[in-house]
């Protein structure tokens, strides 16, 4: 068997052939494109991690007219109280019910929570508009 050597574009072809110099400033632009992401990633990293409180929306369910049970979870430190602003919300997006939830320390740091919200009339979305410290208040 006999290998068939590397074919090459006719020169020109497909622009000017790569110099060393355009290639250690494209590497170049790599590192640095990699540097920034990283410190971007540490910026957002050391934001979140700052942030007492957070909480996410895990689901809803509408009982009827008069009343919707929302689920969220509340990730803090095990120590921390918190309040949570919870609400219901029409077919228009009109806040039909709200509620206030205290979420008190526990041995985890993340809590799974679900709260009967009364509404005043058919909701089909729950949700939490925000969690805060109790001292903040």
């Amino acid at each position: 068997m006999s290998q068939t050597p590397a074919v090459r574009p006719p020169a020109g072809r497909y622009g000017p052939e790569p110099t060393s110099r355009s290639v250690t400033l494209r590497r170049a632009g790599l590192v640095a494109l990699g540097v920034l992401a990283a410190v971007v990633l540490a910026w957002v990293t050391i934001g979140v991690l700052r942030e007492p409180v957070q909480w996410k929306d895990v689901g809803f369910r509408v009982d009827g007219p008069t009343s919707t049970q929302v689920t969220f979870e509340v990730t803090k430190d095990p120590a921390l109280a918190v309040t949570c602003q919870v609400q219901a919300l029409s077919e228009s997006y009109a806040q039909v019910g709200v509620r206030s939830v205290d979420v008190g320390p526990a041995e985890v740091r993340t809590q799974r929570v679900t709260v009967p919200v009364r509404t005043s009339e058919l909701a089909v979305s729950g949700v939490v508009v925000g969690c805060t410290p109790l001292e903040d208040r």
